[in-house]
């Protein structure tokens, strides 16, 4: 099983790059990322996380859980939802669990893209989900929550990492 990649690795920092092969590795890969995410007790784990420059995610929070390939992200709802957050790609070095921090998001979104077949996926998401949806979609995008976080906070939350 692939490990998940921590604070540190380029990986992380680099863009994904679109799925173009809806095969069977697409598939396999995809019933990986949840067994990682579930092993290490997570909600969301995104390609990059687990080293696979893909852009692709999956998700188990709030009773849904999906996964969805070359996501589109629209922001519907922008007003500011201030919670905790945490990720498994930043743990503190002592605990080995995720490090959280009040993160701001923006309230209600709609994430659209195929599923591992191709299919159309869309979702409107408000609360814990939208958050999920944003955090995964930042990870797509070579950004950690912590890229969110005021400078001081940042740095608090990364003296805390292996």
């Amino acid at each position: 099983m692939r490990e998940i990649r921590y604070v540190g690795d380029p990986v992380l920092r680099t863009p994904a790059e679109p799925v173009t092969d809806f095969d069977r590795e697409l598939r396999r890969l995809v019933d990986e990322m949840f067994a990682v995410m579930y092993q290490a007790d997570g909600v969301g784990l995104a390609g990059p996380q687990i080293g696979v420059g893909r852009r692709l995610f999956v998700y188990d929070i709030s009773n849904r859980k999906g996964h969805v390939v070359n996501p589109e992200l629209t922001i519907d709802d922008p007003g500011e939802v201030v919670e905790e957050e945490g990720c498994l790609s930043v743990p503190g070095k002592e605990t080995g669990k995720p490090l959280y921090a009040p993160t701001v998001r923006a309230a209600g979104v709609t994430l659209r893209g195929v599923d591992k077949l191709g299919r159309p996926v869309a979702v409107k998401a408000r609360g814990m989900l939208a958050r999920c949806f944003q955090h995964e979609f930042d990870h797509l995008e070579g950004t950690l929550y912590v890229d969110r976080l005021g400078k001081d906070e940042r740095r608090k939350i990364l003296l805390q990492t292996p």
